[in-house]
């Protein structure tokens, strides 16, 4: 009875790791940022929190319009077009510096944004200029994530983590001299912190693009061709795009609307909350990991026609994913304290955290899972319903659960993270359905 899904479960395996690797490493440079932030200083840590909230939103939803890519790219590699891969990854460098450039224009708005929300004037001034640090950064993430999504599609997703690492690495370097203030430098604070990430991302960017166009397979791949195809050859990758692009802005927003309220709760609670879904945003990324992997691995299938192994591919990315998130969960729920420590010194912003930090390991298993499934369906072809599910989920249960249970009820940031649990259930539920559904429905 198993037998058949031995080869996913291989597959998933082989190419989930890397993957879990490189989205954690996009992340892992916002960990060492709150960690080395935090213990400088918790209004800095505020400053660096706030501004996170619409930033997030940005560059998730980009990725979200990016994300045809990763599909088409996979869909053209299990059809035995390997040549189309490197066209759709040029299409897609185009996507990334346009939208790359209308997101750093927008984040260069985030202090009168932070203002108009209701924050303070204070952390608006703070929160703004991190913002607008950041955005100077996205064109070259979003270079690296597009050049990403042609090895990953293909199965080759090693390259990404190899210079992920070397980014990080430089960007703990320049953390340690600019947040402080090491070797002459004035203390930057969270603005420093914003400073070396851009420019981590940015040596990201120009290393795998180097990477890819001197690698062995860029003939196979079609990296050095010209031909990008009419517009309405893009069709299909901009419809998903569009959609996921919908679905991941619906669900980053909704985010950082619970971002937005645990600021109008004070600078410590503000800064408890920042902790915890820093956290929640770190182990996620396993998550993300078995997501991407199941939607090349579905697309890889649809394009083979095999509709058997695209619904078993589906299943055994949720199944997997399940098991790991009960371990990471269980081993957050344990040691709550031990983790707010990493991030700051503070005594009152310990205790406030590590009761939160304890409470997502429960959000863990569902908020990870309904990702896996939200990408099983793009995989096969879904554009909307993903969408729809999200909307429903974030907008319809979390957003306003949330600013009951933090504002009205007095739970505070607790609320928030309790209203995620319950949004992100919802949306595991519908989406698990649809997938249900579809193979039901297909011959």
């Amino acid at each position: 009875m198993l037998q058949p899904y031995r080869q996913p479960v291989i597959d998933l395996c082989r190419l989930a790791g890397p993957v879990m690797l490189s989205r954690a490493g996009l992340l892992v440079m916002s960990t060492v940022d709150a960690v080395m932030v935090g213990r400088f200083s918790t209004q800095e840590l505020g400053f660096q929190g706030i501004a996170a909230a619409p930033f997030i939103a940005i560059m998730v939803t980009t990725f979200g319009l990016m994300s045809g890519a990763l599909v088409m790219t996979a869909y053209e590699f299990g059809a035995g077009n390997s040549r189309q891969c490197g066209t759709v990854w040029r299409r897609t460098l185009l996507l990334a510096l346009g939208f790359g450039l209308v997101g750093t224009l927008i984040s260069l708005a985030g202090e009168p944004f932070l203002l108009l929300v209701g924050q303070t004037p204070d952390l608006a001034r703070g929160g703004g200029q991190v913002l607008a640090i950041l955005g100077f950064g996205l064109p070259p993430l979003l270079i690296f994530v597009a050049s990403g999504f042609l090895l990953e599609g293909t199965r080759r997703p090693l390259p990404p983590v190899a210079i992920m690492i070397l980014a990080n690495i430089l960007n703990f370097t320049l953390n340690w001299l600019l947040i402080g203030g090491n070797m002459g430098l004035p203390a930057m604070g969270a603005a420093g912190a914003a400073w070396a990430t851009s420019g981590s991302r940015l040596f990201g960017a120009v290393a795998i693009v180097i990477y890819l166009w001197v690698m062995d397979e860029r003939y196979q791949l079609g990296v050095r061709s010209k031909a990008i195809g009419r517009w309405h050859d893009w069709s299909q990758q901009r419809r998903i795009g569009y959609a996921s692009g919908a679905s991941t802005w619906i669900e980053s927003s909704a985010f950082a609307a619970l971002s937005l309220f645990a600021g109008l709760l004070g600078t410590v609670p503000l800064a408890a909350y920042t902790i915890a879904f820093n956290i929640l945003s770190l182990f996620f990324m396993i998550g993300l990991g078995f997501a991407t992997s199941t939607a090349v691995l579905v697309s890889n299938a649809r394009g083979r026609g095999d509709l058997a192994a695209m619904h078993r591919a589906g299943w055994t990315g949720l199944g997997l994913n399940s098991m790991i998130m009960v371990v990471m969960g269980a081993l957050i729920i344990s040691m709550p304290g031990t983790f707010a420590g990493f991030y700051a010194t503070d005594k009152s912003l310990i205790e406030m955290a590590a009761p939160l930090i304890g409470f997502i390991g429960l959000i863990l298993i569902s908020d990870s899972g309904q990702v896996v499934m939200a990408n099983a369906l793009r995989g096969r072809g879904e554009i909307w319903s993903p969408s729809a599910a999200h909307f429903i989920s974030f907008f319809g249960v979390m957003v306003p659960l949330g600013w009951v249970l933090s504002r009205m009820l007095g739970l505070g940031p607790m609320g928030l993270f309790q209203a995620t649990l319950a949004g992100t259930i919802v949306a595991l539920v519908l989406l698990a359905w649809r997938f249900h559904w579809l193979a039901v429905r297909d011959p």
